[in-house]
């Protein structure tokens, strides 16, 4: 396989899902780490791919097939909109209130976040339990039940059995369409629609690449939503959408952080 026919191989799998690492790269192609990177170089210099940190990113544009990262590689992907998600979303937290934080790279920075806050914390997430039990001072209560690696959580497939009820419940999503929040795997899809029985309020936090995604199922209607925050990269198109559905949403501003 020349040079060409790599380069155009990689387009090809970037077609069918939105991230590829290097390493995938190299078990998919059959080179070495270095000559994918090469290539990797040369595709981002043509502004045919994103060059993004581990790997390489579709470039954002319309409607594309989802899929669902690894959290190690997600966590990596957009950090500063992400990060400007989370600054923005902790300022809604009010301190002494109990609040759930789902799974995901960006409720992952958002925990990050809060983790020295005056609040009790519920959580599924593996990684962010880990985060907050080794670094953080708030109060913390992980859900039980058996592991799934991928996505990263705790979950009792029996049924939650939860009886507690908190303030807030922060959720992300794979995508963001007219229907409501979007997601692929059919236990964050259960997941979410027990976790919002239990909240007073939901906020969504979801970069703006998620506007252009489609997973194939609806976790939670727009109605369903109290507040929505992304970042600065929201097209007006997208605005207008939120808006014509009376969904609260907040821009968060990235500044100068890369």
């Amino acid at each position: 396989m020349n040079d060409s026919e790599r380069q155009d191989r990689i387009v090809q799998l970037l077609n069918e899902q939105p991230f590829a690492s290097v390493r995938d790269l190299q078990l998919t192609i059959g080179v070495s780490g270095a000559t994918i990177r090469r290539d990797i170089e040369k595709l981002h210099d043509a502004g045919r791919v994103r060059k993004v940190y581990g790997g390489v990113a579709a470039l954002d544009g319309g409607p594309r097939r989802a899929a669902a990262l690894p959290f190690v590689e997600n966590r990596d992907i957009a950090v500063a909109q992400k990060r400007a998600i989370a600054r923005t979303a902790a300022g809604l937290v009010r301190d002494g209130s109990l609040i759930i934080v789902h799974g995901g790279s960006t409720c992952f920075h958002f925990g990050c976040e809060i983790a020295h806050r005056n609040v009790r914390v519920f959580t599924n997430s593996l990684p962010l339990a880990g985060y907050l039990g080794e670094h953080g001072t708030c109060q913390l209560t992980v859900g039980g039940g058996d592991l799934h690696r991928e996505p990263g959580i705790l979950y009792e497939t029996g049924g939650s059995g939860y009886t507690f009820y908190a303030s807030q419940f922060f959720v992300g999503a794979l995508g963001v369409s007219e229907d409501g929040i979007l997601e692929q795997h059919p236990l964050l899809v259960r997941f979410t629609a027990e976790m919002s029985r239990l909240a007073n309020e939901i906020v969504v936090l979801v970069d703006s690449r998620k506007f252009s995604a489609r997973p194939p199922t609806v976790t939670l209607p727009l109605n369903r939503i109290g507040r929505l925050i992304t970042d600065d990269g929201l097209s007006d198109e997208h605005a207008r959408m939120l808006e014509d559905h009376g969904v609260d949403y907040i821009i968060a501003q990235r500044g100068g952080e890369a």
